[in-house]
């Protein structure tokens, strides 16, 4: 009997011992690594849920940038705020406790800043997929995509600079040094101020340009007498690409202190002109019809509106203006180039007699006269 009941033993000691060596883990350092473990986990989880249901909606876009954004800082961050909420629980010897857990703060005070970063870059990604600046009517997306771009490097240097400072202050000898500096701090603020004077009023412009928006990314833009597309904003330059690939790089407060004309300020469709200079003996009317003919075979007219005018009479030529509609600046331009071209073409094979030309009245009585005057001053 006593054999018996020693029989069913077996099953109590291994609960026994499993207790035994559960507590002997919740109770050490191991603790930390089993934290770390199920944190992982739970990021892997999470991420790969993400991806799943954010296949099914419509717009995939918040989905694919925070899964790709904000997988890495998440495996950090995760796994050390779990490490900190274990760490009481470890039993790790003293000398060593204080040494892990200012590590593991530094480590929540970086993943921290750098899921910020990334989720400023995920915003960022979003902003690219869902507002396209190669279509026609684009005037919302580059006003959305220009302040999410400077929002978004804002955010960079104020996360980081905070990291920073809370890493810092972790340090004894550092919040030591800052009470004994913090008498000369009205000294040290305005030393800074001064040297720092160029990079902080470029910061201030940037946050005017975000906000006030006198140029957008891909405005149309004519700035130091070139013509070109904003192409890239930040704190402290723009950069401006001209159209034959050249890069412009000018410091933010250019676009603040000095006058610079923007094509595509409140809407990309632009009016193109074209000035012709012809004879006095010109049919106007007729120049008008070609024009509309040359406008209704164009593709790169957008049928808004067109005009001919007479704009100018010189003592040699008349001058005409052809006025045209197109959807932004570059069409515009070849939309010049291309009734230039036909309006001379037109002139030079079926109206040769509208060509400028200059015109000498010679009348033979004043030619006699002055032949007579002549005569006679040599007769002197």
């Amino acid at each position: 009997m006593a054999r018996g009941a020693h029989d069913n033993d077996p099953p109590v000691g291994a609960v026994t011992t499993a207790l035994a060596v559960a507590e002997s883990v919740i109770g050490s350092p191991a603790i930390l690594l089993v934290a770390i473990l199920i944190a992982l986990a739970i990021v892997e989880i999470f991420f790969h849920f993400l991806r799943r249901v954010g296949r099914r909606w419509s717009d995939r876009s918040v989905a694919i940038a925070i899964s790709r954004r904000g997988w890495w800082p998440g495996r950090v961050l995760l796994p050390s705020a779990a490490c900190e909420l274990v760490l009481p629980i470890s039993n790790i010897p003293p000398p060593m406790y204080g040494i892990v857990q200012h590590v593991i703060t530094l480590v929540i005070i970086g993943a921290t800043a750098w899921a910020i970063v990334a989720l400023s870059f995920a915003l960022e990604d979003v902003a690219v997929a869902r507002f396209r600046i190669d279509v026609q009517d684009n005037f919302r997306a580059r006003r959305v995509r220009t302040r999410v771009n400077v929002s978004r490097r804002i955010t960079v240097v104020v996360a980081s600079v905070l990291a920073l400072a809370a890493s810092l202050t972790t340090f004894d000898s550092v919040r030591s040094l800052g009470a004994s500096l913090l008498a000369s701090a009205g000294i040290a603020a305005v030393i800074i101020g001064i040297a720092a004077r160029p990079t902080l009023s470029n910061l201030i412009a940037g946050l005017q340009i975000s906000f006030a928006e006198p140029v957008r990314i891909d405005d149309v833009v004519v700035v130091e007498g070139e013509w070109g597309r904003v192409d890239e904003i930040t704190l402290n330059y723009i950069v401006v690409h001209t159209w034959d690939e050249r890069s412009l790089v000018l410091p933010v407060t250019y676009f603040l202190d000095r006058p610079f004309q923007n094509w595509t300020r409140h809407s990309a469709h632009l009016v193109a002109a074209v000035n012709v200079a012809v004879d006095f003996t010109i049919p106007v009317e007729t120049v008008r019809d070609q024009l509309r003919m040359i406008l209704e075979r164009s593709q790169l007219w957008d049928r808004r509106s067109w005009n001919l005018q007479v704009t100018d009479i010189g003592k040699d030529a008349v001058e005409l203006r052809a006025l045209m509609t197109a959807r932004d600046a570059g069409t515009a331009w070849d939309l010049r180039c291309e009734v230039r071209e036909e309006l001379l073409k037109f002139l030079q094979q079926r109206l040769q007699s509208g060509l400028p030309r200059r015109r000498i009245d010679v009348m033979e009585n004043r030619i006699e006269a002055y032949a007579e005057q002549l005569a006679h001053g040599n007769h002197r």
